[in-house]
């Protein structure tokens, strides 16, 4: 059964973007972000949000797709301010939303009930961002994430070879970093298109 969003699990962009601020400026900052290593996080991720908000460039393609939505549709991104990969993809998806006002962005906190990301597993694990597209009768239409294709196999693939937590997290920054959001635009045209 699809969990609903609620006004306590979900905001706008604006609303994350405000709840960055609030916690990099907090001086006594709520779990997880009262331990250093999240708050480091969160703070390099605002930096990276705000970075290609400013930088990225969509695809001409993928604006003809989804200005082709005839029919509203809510985006529900499932997220939360410390993830790294969320930090990459989301401002990608805020800008493909903002293409058509036909489509409405939220974006769902995945640690805050109710847990709509528990009826979107990837292999069992909470991993995130998830993107629920769903109609305007609240229908899931297609699901996405946690990352593009083409990434997962290589984090899979940095997985097998036994990396460590943080050079992984080193190796994922150089390849969104090289990417520039083209993987998750080509995944985008097909899923939409």
């Amino acid at each position: 059964m699809e969990k609903e969003v609620s006004l306590e699990n979900m905001t706008t962009w604006n609303g994350l973007l405000d709840r960055f601020d609030e916690i990099v400026s907090n001086p006594t900052p709520e779990t997880p972000y009262d331990d250093q290593t999240y708050l480091e996080y969160t703070k390099l991720n605002r930096s990276r949000v705000k970075r290609w908000i400013k930088t990225a460039q969509i695809n001409p393609k993928l604006i003809q797709v989804l200005n082709n939505i005839q029919e509203k549709q809510t985006w529900n991104l499932i997220l939360e301010p410390w993830c790294g990969d969320a930090a990459h993809i989301a401002p990608f998806i805020h800008l493909m939303a903002e293409v058509n006002p036909n489509i409405t962005l939220n974006i769902v906190w995945r640690d805050t009930a109710p847990f709509m990301i528990d009826d979107y597993l990837t292999n069992g694990g909470k991993s995130i961002p998830k993107l629920v597209i769903r109609d305007k009768e609240g229908k899931d239409l297609y699901v996405w994430g946690p990352r593009p294709k083409k990434c997962q196999d290589f984090f899979l693939g940095l997985k097998e070879k036994g990396m460590d937590h943080d050079q992984t997290k080193l190796e994922l920054q150089e390849w969104y970093n090289k990417d520039k959001g083209v993987a998750i635009q080509e995944e985008f045209i097909q899923m939409l298109g």
